[in-house]
């Protein structure tokens, strides 16, 4: 028994075995296999070519540089400061322009501050005193605005005071306006340079491009203009879903969005940034993080060369350029490796540079650099010198060779420039 069923297992080592085709004549199941042949071939020709464009090659190593300007003019007349005119150089920080800027539209002005001492401001928790034990001389107030003294300065009728401070005098205590002080930056506008390249594919652009330069003078994003890269500051605000009076009383971060999904089959012209708009902080009123604020100041000397300064704290709104996209080109595989003339077309693609080291003017050095030259202009004759010419010109040995030429392959028409050892440079025009 075990023989026999060893015996029929070496014997089936060399059984052949094939498959078995059965055609079914059944219209329902052959309409339905030909639905689903058609349905996969349907969907790689719609959706895989036609819509996704899955014959091109993507970069997304997207490369930019951003460039912004703001223009506009506004009145103030306020207490602290009288009638002044602000311009661009007064509310934009910083003032070169990059992809992250900030507009002054609210302040808190203390002028004519001076390294004195005072008393701390009343909001100041590690400020409060009792006594002069609570203020240790020498000691920074915490969140505060400067050093204690020692002394403790109590309030007309109160048993509660401020610790006395050396610090920039008087201290800032004048409460937030109630409305923005440059309710005009509404009407500012925005000019956003972005220049892109996309390296894979060696192409660059930048804004849009007009023939007559004063357009950029005149035009303004919007519903009727989606290129243009000039927007009304208002505008952007409203777009982000904010309210311009809420966010310049307080302070916010505005997100600009730039995309550029550009398929470079197409013209150069056809490749446009889309633009959106987003609020980035937390616009809640009620949340301590809300709003954006800083301070700085400007400094000055007297007749007596002492210096004081005028501290403002600063709100305002923030915008932060945020670029990216994409670009599609034609995929080349198919050139360059599956058509019959695709070592013709790879030879155009990819330049093939070979390093050649040469010593010297002379015979050896024409020699060496022969079969390059030859390579790139099979027309031209080198003289024994290392010396050129020009097309077989006259009273000169020719030291080219059939052993050289074969470093050659058939050119149908060409037109290049060399830089030759000697230093000269010529111009050779012809066919091979």
């Amino acid at each position: 028994m075990g023989q026999a069923g060893c015996k029929g297992l070496c014997l089936s080592l060399f059984d052949y075995k094939t498959e078995k085709y059965v055609i079914a004549k059944n219209k329902k199941v052959g309409l339905l296999y030909r639905l689903l042949q058609a349905s996969i071939l349907a969907y790689l020709v719609v959706w895989v070519f036609l819509v996704k464009k899955g014959y091109q090659d993507i970069d997304t190593s997207l490369q930019s540089a951003v460039i912004t300007k703001v223009k506009g003019v506004a009145f103030t007349n306020t207490s602290d400061l009288g009638e002044r005119i602000w311009d661009v150089a007064d509310y934009v920080i910083p003032a070169q322009g990059e992809n992250v800027f900030f507009v002054v539209t609210n302040l808190i002005v203390t002028p004519n501050q001076r390294q004195n001492v005072c008393a701390e401001n009343e909001g100041i928790p590690d400020g409060m005193c009792s006594k002069d034990s609570d203020c240790h001389p020498g000691e920074a107030v915490a969140a505060g605005n400067g050093v204690k003294t020692g002394r403790c300065l109590l309030k007309e009728n109160s048993a509660r005071g401020t610790c006395e401070i050396f610090a920039w005098c008087p201290v800032e205590t004048s409460p937030r306006p109630v409305e923005p002080v440059l309710k005009e930056a509404e009407d500012f506008t925005i000019f956003i340079k972005n220049h892109i390249r996309f390296p894979k594919f060696n192409f660059s652009n930048n804004v849009m491009d007009v023939k007559d330069r004063s357009f950029l003078k005149s035009c303004h994003f919007g519903p009727k203009n989606h290129y243009c890269p000039i927007f009304r500051l208002g505008s952007v605000i409203r777009w982000a879903g904010s309210d311009f009076q809420d966010i310049a009383l307080e302070g916010g971060v505005i997100g600009i969005n730039i995309e550029w999904n550009c398929d470079l089959d197409k013209a150069a012209s056809e490749c446009h940034p889309h633009y959106s708009f987003s609020r980035l902080d937390n616009k809640l009123s009620n949340s301590a993080s809300s709003g954006y604020n800083f301070r700085f100041a400007r400094y000055y000397r007297d007749a007596a060369g002492v210096e004081f300064r005028t501290l403002m704290k600063a709100y305002g709104i923030r915008f932060d350029v945020m670029v990216n996209g994409k670009g599609a080109f034609f995929c080349d595989l198919v050139l360059i490796y599956l058509i019959k003339k695709r070592e013709f077309y790879r030879d155009r693609k990819y330049e093939e540079v070979r390093s050649v080291v040469l010593s010297g003017c002379g015979p050896s050095a024409a020699l060496w650099s022969a079969p390059l030259a030859l390579r790139l202009y099979p027309d031209v004759n080198i003289d024994g010198r290392g010396g050129r010419q020009g097309l077989e010109g006259p009273g000169r040995s020719s030291v080219r060779s059939t052993a050289l030429q074969n470093w050659i392959r058939p050119r149908q028409q060409w037109e290049e420039r060399a830089l030759w050892a000697t230093g000269w440079e010529t111009e050779f025009t012809g066919s091979a």
